[in-house]
């Protein structure tokens, strides 16, 4: 899919924008979902997409992730994101991080970025020099630091209350949980884990992932794959890593009873959500429980107060309790579930927008 073949897959968004510098080499597209509820919101990753089209499809796929997520969240944020198509490691560099900076202000502040996959807190100071629409800054700078933090506390908020909702007690001790992904935010979330007592399994790609494990929580226990990870004897599973982890492939085979994870579009496609209900495993949908970096990096707007953000990301215990309550009384998945309670406050309180405000 090119450039000019785009727009047959942009249902429901209201812009993309495709940006490139060739001095820096720059290649990036920055796609709002919705900004019903106010700028939209959602970070920047940078990755080495096989080919444009996955590109494309990527940025799509989460720019509407992210415009449900705040919206759940009950934040005043629509929903946005950008892709940066290169390697991190090779590619990166400040002039085209700046040239990125330059784009996003060339929106007017209909977009607001943060940190994702491949981009850091001091890559966010560095566009940052480019545009007032930059969150996710170091805390030097008036940021909020590492949303991988919150983001962690909300899915480890998220899976108490999954846990609860299944087995009647949201103590983690004694439960097998079982992490695909020990990066920004899998490191927290196995901490999290551990000192409340849960028994964790962890996999992950990287070598230096696998040495950090082994290294800082030697009672933690790695297998070499997620084939391995998920057909084990695993009570929670938590997706951590890219997106389509709950596939036609791994739905069938998973052990777990519950699935409450930090990745993206965990789903690989419609119809999951159904094959998890039919097997008996209870799915947490990830744009509500991952929801506590954007609530980091949203506090950071108005000037950020950790503390603050951290009792909003609290909320997710209950907003997932809620959730779980609601999609077995109305006899539909929870993810189907979280979509119309998303898209019904983005139908309702976008209206207010028609009202023109001094």
């Amino acid at each position: 899919m090119g450039v000019f073949e785009a727009p047959a897959n942009l249902t429901g968004h209201e812009q993309v924008v495709f940006c490139q510098d060739k001095n820096s080499g720059l290649k990036a597209i920055i796609a709002v979902y919705s900004t019903a509820l106010g700028p939209a919101l959602g970070g920047t990753r940078f990755y080495p997409y096989d080919n444009e089209e996955d590109a494309v499809r990527d940025a799509l796929d989460l720019s509407k992730g992210m415009a449900y997520k705040a919206s759940l969240a009950g934040l005043d944020l629509g929903g946005g994101k950008a892709v940066i198509w290169g390697d991190p490691v090779a590619d990166k560099s400040e002039a085209l991080l700046r040239a990125y900076g330059r784009f996003v202000e060339s929106l007017g502040g209909r977009y607001i970025t943060a940190c994702d996959v491949g981009t850091y807190v001091q890559d966010m100071d560095v566009i940052a020099k480019e545009t007032r629409h930059a969150t996710g800054r170091s805390v030097e700078n008036g940021g909020a630091g590492d949303s991988s933090v919150l983001t962690a506390y909300g899915v480890y908020s998220g899976m108490r209350a999954a846990a609860e909702h299944r087995w009647g007690s949201a103590d983690l001790a004694g439960r097998t949980v079982g992490v695909a992904g020990i990066g920004k935010v899998g490191r927290y979330l196995i901490g999290h884990l551990l000192e409340e007592g849960a028994t964790v399994v962890a996999t992950d790609i990287s070598e230096q992932a696998r040495a950090w494990l082994s290294t800082t929580h030697p009672q933690a226990t790695f297998v070499d794959d997620t084939d391995a990870l998920i057909t084990s004897d695993i009570d929670i599973y938590a997706p951590c890593a890219l997106g389509g982890a709950l596939n036609d492939d791994t739905v069938p085979v998973l052990r777990a009873k519950v699935v409450v994870g930090a990745a993206n579009n965990q789903l690989a496609h419609p119809g999951i959500e159904k094959m998890l209900a039919e097997r008996g495993i209870l799915y947490a949908p990830d744009y509500l429980v991952n929801s506590g970096g954007v609530i980091q990096v949203s506090d950071e707007i108005d000037g950020f107060n950790f503390e603050r953000a951290k009792r909003r990301a609290s909320q997710i215990f209950d907003i997932t309790g809620r959730l779980l309550r609601t999609a077995d009384s109305e006899g539909v998945p929870p993810a189907v579930a979280a979509d119309r309670m998303a898209e019904r406050r983005m139908a309702e309180c976008g209206r207010l927008r028609s009202i023109l405000l001094p």
